[in-house]
């Protein structure tokens, strides 16, 4: 007989996936809600693609290529095609757009919500798995469908109750950066590599961003990312730009501009930063930042500026890779999992209903009437399905968070009466209490009311009319 120990898989999480809780989805849900209303308000239209797209639909154009699979994660199929998680929300819609051309009108608005996958180095606040809603506008060159999404993201980050001078979404144009690039004379071969340190100028600064765009930089860890090995006079113009130090090419900066101001979004909202590129190589004219003003705590407790939570821009050439034929197109992405960690510090993120337990005691059809009253009473109320023994009850309904406990015993049902217990007033009780008895001997925090009287009871415990 074999004496072998059976092979266990170990419980883990691969790095840069996290697990989330209740509180997370709940606080998430509601910051998607308001985004959603704001979105919809404008007049965009809710669609839905699929995780999976065909490898070559999504093209190559992530700013982290030096990694396998060139920042996606890829599978083969069993038709021997290559598929690949999709790396944000925009590439698809090119896919979509391009396949249901004759269907659609135009332009084409529309909202997404969902998962996006990069194969790329985690770190704290990096995760190879995140939320993205993005809004994107396609069939229209004009500068009008460009301004509309500064102001609908001002608009979002405002219902979330972020104020002004909490943010401010920067703006600029790629045309300029092209510009700068064809008079250093830069070859083609190595606009990747300065997009990429372009895009960095607000982590790592001036001098990082010449690292970048010369020989290399070795980061805290000792990792060395190769530079775009620009010449002393190439970096200098490329660095001209992100100083502002640029001639012409602001004619689409300035339409945008002239419209946002009609409309009532002045520079303490949206202004030109000629710092901001956008790391996607597919983005053709004018370019979105959205970022936070405001100080945080990271995680070793320093004081930081938190920094983006969105961005966009016009990508005119993206749907042209379908059909050989170019179609205007300009969109805006807010980084939902970024977004949350800021409202979180500020106390702006929503939280699932208080939890009424409902003590099942030695009836459990009881609890389970009860429960059904609460929850039609417009309350979330559960009936404890464990064991019987009391003790257990009060530390279940104390280790689910739950705000009060419901209790209707046989005395209790006796004389139409029932008790509801305050857990928030009294969460240290449940550690030491054995029996029924004990508990209801100390009377902290608990009330007998009468039976008819529950609903209105909750609701005064709670603090809700």
């Amino acid at each position: 007989m074999s004496t072998a120990k059976p092979q266990r898989p170990k419980a883990r999480l691969p790095r840069g996936f996290r697990d989330r809780t209740a509180a997370e989805i709940a606080a998430e849900r509601k910051v998607l809600d308001t985004i959603r209303t704001v979105y919809q308000s404008y007049g965009f239209e809710p669609l839905e693609t699929p995780a999976f797209e065909f490898t070559d639909a999504l093209g190559k154009f992530l700013p982290d290529v030096d990694r396998p699979n060139e920042g996606v994660f890829s599978l083969r199929d069993d038709d021997e095609q290559w598929l690949s998680l999709r790396y944000d929300l925009t590439a698809p819609l090119a896919r979509y757009f391009a396949e249901n051309f004759q269907d659609l009108p135009k332009p084409f608005r529309r909202y997404q919500v969902g998962q996006v996958w990069r194969n790329e180095k985690p770190g704290p606040g990096r995760y190879r798995e995140f939320t993205q809603f993005d809004a994107d506008t396609v069939g229209s060159n004009s500068p009008s469908a460009d301004a509309e999404l500064p102001m609908m993201v001002c608009d979002a980050l405002e219902a979330l109750g972020l104020k002004r001078g909490d943010f401010v979404v920067k703006m600029n144009s790629r045309k300029l950066l092209d510009a700068v690039l064809g008079s250093a004379q830069v070859d083609m071969a190595k606009r990747g590599a300065v997009l990429r340190a372009i895009d960095k100028f607000d982590r790592l600064g001036e001098d990082g961003v010449r690292l970048l765009l010369g020989p290399g930089r070795k980061d805290e860890s000792g990792d060395f990312t190769k530079g775009a090995e620009l010449n002393d006079d190439q970096i200098a113009q490329v660095m001209g730009l992100l100083h502002g130090k640029v001639d012409g090419g602001m004619d689409d900066l300035n339409a945008i501009s002239a419209i946002l101001t009609a409309s009532g979004y002045g520079e303490d909202r949206v202004r030109v930063d000629t710092t901001i590129i956008r790391g996607l190589d597919y983005y053709t004219g004018p370019v979105f930042e959205a970022q936070l003003t405001f100080p945080m705590k990271n995680e070793d407790g320093e004081e930081v500026v938190f920094g983006s939570v969105a961005g966009g821009g016009r990508y005119d050439d993206l749907v042209a890779r379908f059909t050989g034929q170019q179609v205007p197109a300009t969109g805006i992405s807010i980084g939902v999992s970024r977004l949350m960690t800021a409202l979180r510090s500020r106390g702006l993120t929503g939280d699932l209903k208080p939890l009424i337990v409902v003590l099942s005691l030695d009836d459990a059809a009881r609890a389970f009437a009860t429960a059904r009253e609460l929850r039609e009473a417009g309350f979330r109320a559960e009936a404890y399905v464990g064991n019987k023994r009391f003790g257990d009850q009060l530390k279940y309904a104390d280790k689910r968070g739950a705000a009060l406990a419901v209790i209707e015993g046989g005395d209790e049902l006796a004389n139409k009466l029932i008790t509801i217990k305050n857990l928030a007033a009294g969460a240290d009780l449940a550690k030491s209490i054995a029996s029924r008895a004990e508990w209801l001997s100390e009377r902290q925090a608990q009330k007998t009311v009468a039976r008819d009287d529950l609903t209105k009871e909750v609701r005064a415990a709670l603090g809700v009319r």
